[in-house]
């Protein structure tokens, strides 16, 4: 992948918008991996690579569920019969599922991928799936459906490109797009809100003790209209400043649930 091709998808990524009429599809899918956060991470951990890249390909490739190989979707009382086939190669079915994603991930050597920055994730998201729409100068549905940045044409089966055919699925953006949104993940240029609620998430409710984070929090809220005192007190009028970005107060904060 060239400069510019990776600059291509940094910019389409920072640009692009999810179509609001799937927003409920959005969340429902974005909340079921949230959830499973411990689990991807027991596998991405070991691999060096970020948890959510897992996640999204759960989604795409087996609709999270835990059944089925993250290669391709096939049951995992056997090695996989789809494309590709007989994996893995080696241990014995019925598989875990951590196993055989550790092995779908090592089988596309994202295990010695050093560089996960937005440009090379999304590359490598969609070589996962295959770059035919990328060698044919299009837009992955895999990537961008539901997005503002794909309309229609999708592969029908292996070779057989149909410019007319259009992906009911969700891609794999919208996906990230609304976990870095609602503060699950930062990717990308950080908005003032995700700045926002990821400092906060640092700091507990003064008892006592200035912090450096709460600080940083007051300072942040300040910029984008708030008039607290920055010293270091994340005391009840921090907690509410933060609460009306959040959604939450600060941890420590007796009428935190």
């Amino acid at each position: 992948m060239t400069p510019q091709q990776k600059a291509d998808y940094e910019s389409k990524f920072n640009t692009c918008k999810y179509n609001p009429v799937k927003l409920v599809e959005i969340n429902k899918a974005v909340d079921k991996i949230t959830a499973n956060k411990a689990r991807y991470e027991a596998v991405a951990g070991p691999l060096n690579m970020p948890w959510y890249v897992i996640g999204v390909l759960h989604n795409m490739e087996v609709g999270l569920n835990f059944n089925g190989h993250l290669h391709n979707g096939d049951p995992l009382t056997a090695r996989t019969v789809h494309v590709p086939a007989g994996q893995p190669v080696s241990g014995n079915p019925p598989f875990t599922w951590e196993y055989s994603a550790t092995d779908a991930m090592k089988g596309k050597n994202f295990h010695k991928v050093t560089d996960w920055s937005l440009g090379e994730m999304l590359y490598r998201i969609e070589a996962y799936n295959g770059l035919g729409y990328f060698k044919k100068g299009l837009p992955s549905p895999y990537l961008w459906s539901y997005t503002d940045k794909y309309t229609k044409g999708k592969y029908a089966s292996d070779g057989k490109y149909d410019p007319e055919l259009v992906s009911k699925q969700c891609g794999v953006v919208a996906l990230l797009k609304r976990l870095v949104e609602n503060g699950t993940i930062g990717i990308g240029p950080e908005t003032p809100k995700q700045q926002i609620i990821k400092a906060g998430k640092l700091v507990k409710y003064y008892t006592g003790t200035v912090t450096v984070e709460a600080k940083v929090l007051q300072e942040l809220l300040n910029k984008n209209g708030s008039a607290l005192t920055a010293d270091g007190k994340a005391g009840q009028n921090t907690s509410d400043a933060w609460f009306k970005w959040s959604g939450e107060y600060l941890i420590g904060d007796p009428r935190r649930v």
